[in-house]
């Protein structure tokens, strides 16, 4: 299981809306599990498949995984179908390196997916698992975490990408 690259501010496919996954076949249950292992190398709780190139609705996330416990929750084509009162809550993101922010979200999520197989399926979400997920929705979407910050924050950010990348080899 290879790690994948994962895609950093600004390359274009973190901007791009996902087509839905497509269940079932060896090509996405192969990219799940990479996606998992290249979340958990991070290190980070969550991860979405344009984070790592691919424009399609497919997210991991595990809240345990840096506790060194394993709870993986692979989802395809979520859909948020019920919310609660929102938290605040300060989150960062692979996408986004040193940039943290913090970001109003629903402290409990009702989800509709589907698995691997794609078999429909629901849970509830609470607290940092619920965070976890809207976040990574956020990036099926095309959104990230500069959209949640003020406009200072974002063009400071920006300068810091632009040197950030002008000094890698």
């Amino acid at each position: 299981m290879p790690l994948l690259p994962i895609r950093t501010y600004p390359d274009p496919v973190l901007r791009r809306e996902c087509k839905p996954a497509q269940p079932g076949s060896d090509e996405i249950k192969e990219l799940a599990s990479d996606m998992l292992e290249t979340m958990y190398a991070a290190p980070g709780i969550g991860l979405a498949a344009p984070q790592v190139g691919q424009s399609i609705r497919m997210i991991v996330v595990d809240i345990l995984g840096h506790l060194g416990e394993r709870d993986p929750h692979v989802l395809l084509n979520p859909e948020i179908t019920g919310a609660s009162e929102t938290i605040a809550f300060e989150e960062g993101c692979l996408s986004l390196p040193e940039f943290t922010v913090e970001v109003d979200r629903s402290r409990v999520v009702e989800v509709k997916y589907q698995n691997l197989e794609g078999e429909e399926l629901k849970l509830t979400a609470e607290d940092l698992f619920a965070v976890a997920i809207q976040h990574e929705m956020d990036h099926l979407e095309g959104r990230l975490l500069l959209d949640h910050s003020s406009v200072v924050r974002r063009d400071l950010y920006r300068r810091k990408a632009r040197k950030m990348r002008a000094q890698v080899p």
